[in-house]
């Protein structure tokens, strides 16, 4: 969750007015961190941890999934993608905890929400930062070279560069603490996903994976060993703040047919193998797709998780893998179990969580089947 602003930016429709983009001084004056020369900074500093000592904190105050949050067993570290939320950690760290760890390549994919699509007039593209590095609580993490091959292999059209969206947007810093607490020598290629019809996430994922492909073979590296996918989206937003309250404006009722509904999206569409139908009926679940900007139900990766699970996808067969599985392991939300630790820790949270205004917090791993 953010602040109410934000909140609104990310859950508006598509159309209206068209207005200027921010400048790169005005996204930056936003920031907990601004951004300096080649290094990003931290857009959230309240939510997030900002200190080596808050991320330990949050690390080691993280502790096991409640047994209501708790969707299945979790496969053996090593996975080749995950679905972790990128709300405060406060309220959603043992989701983080448990499924980053999932996580053992050093080099990561990281896929990101994009919050502030409309804002920056951006659709039917990826965009890449310019950064060497980003900052984390722990110290610099490292941008991979990785990302400048994919970008020089990437058709016309397919992606941007740009600071200030990067700047903008908080989905992608949220795991990065946690996947560079888990292995400081890791490396990322931070992509955010604009708002895009299916068929043109499907043609992304595509290019992307036609890109990545020859990069992995020349290195000699693994899916899973040595590159993984790590995808951010938070589930349901609900309740009047965020113009969802199909069930009601909020109560004990909404929040069990709402958090049901979420459930039954991770144990249904995005379980079992990833297929192209599955994966379009969780997309259109989510938005309209005669109008992708408008949401039918907020998870904010509605556009983060079909590119992702499409990328793994396409990975897989061109490296003439068995199609990836999805694990259901955790379902959080901001209301469903207790804080993690004290706010004397230094940690915070940007928006309310009651009844009348929550979250979700889907976890899932991504395994390749093991071979006959």
């Amino acid at each position: 969750m953010r602040t109410l602003i934000s909140l609104a930016l990310a859950l508006a429709a598509a159309g209206g007015a068209a207005q200027t983009p921010p400048t790169l001084a005005k996204v930056r004056s936003e920031m907990g961190i601004a951004s300096k020369h080649d290094v990003r900074g931290q857009r959230d500093a309240v939510g997030f941890a900002s200190t080596a000592e808050q991320m330990a904190t949050a690390w080691n105050a993280s502790g096991p999934l409640l047994p209501e949050e708790r969707l299945g067993a979790a496969p053996p570290p090593g996975v080749v993608a995950v679905v972790c939320p990128h709300d405060d950690y406060l309220y959603a760290g043992r989701i983080y905890k448990a499924i980053v760890p999932l996580v053992t390549a050093r080099t990561v994919v990281l896929v990101g929400v994009f919050h502030g699509w409309k804002r920056f007039g951006a659709r039917d593209v990826l965009v890449l930062d310019g950064y060497r590095a980003w900052r984390t609580p722990d110290g610099e993490l490292a941008v991979s070279p990785l990302r400048d091959e994919l970008r020089a292999a990437l058709p016309a059209g397919t992606a941007i560069v740009s600071a200030a969206m990067h700047d903008g947007e908080h989905s992608l810093e949220a795991l990065a603490y946690w996947l560079h607490h888990s292995r400081p020598e890791r490396e990322i290629v931070p992509v955010l996903v604009a708002t895009s019809s299916f068929e043109r996430l499907q043609t992304l994922a595509g290019q992307l994976g036609a890109a990545l492909v020859p990069a992995l073979q020349r290195r000699g590296w693994q899916l899973g060993r040595d590159v993984a996918v790590v995808i951010s989206s938070d589930a349901v937003h609900y309740g009047p703040d965020f113009g969802q309250v199909q069930f009601g404006d909020g109560g004990v009722e909404a929040y069990e047919k709402a958090t049901g509904r979420d459930r039954a999206l991770l144990t249904g569409p995005l379980a079992g193998p990833v297929t192209v139908e599955k994966l379009r009926q969780a997309y259109e679940t989510w938005v309209d797709p005669a109008d992708p900007g408008t949401y039918r139900v907020s998870w904010c990766g509605r556009f983060s998780i079909p590119f992702g699970l499409l990328l793994v996808r396409d990975l897989a067969a061109r490296l003439d893998l068995a199609a990836p599985v999805g694990v259901p392991v955790a379902y959080g939300t901001s209301v469903g179990g207790p804080e993690i630790t004290s706010r004397e820790s230094g940690l915070g949270v940007t928006a309310p969580a009651n009844l009348y205004h929550f979250v979700g917090y889907p976890g899932l791993a991504v395994m390749l089947p093991p071979a006959d």
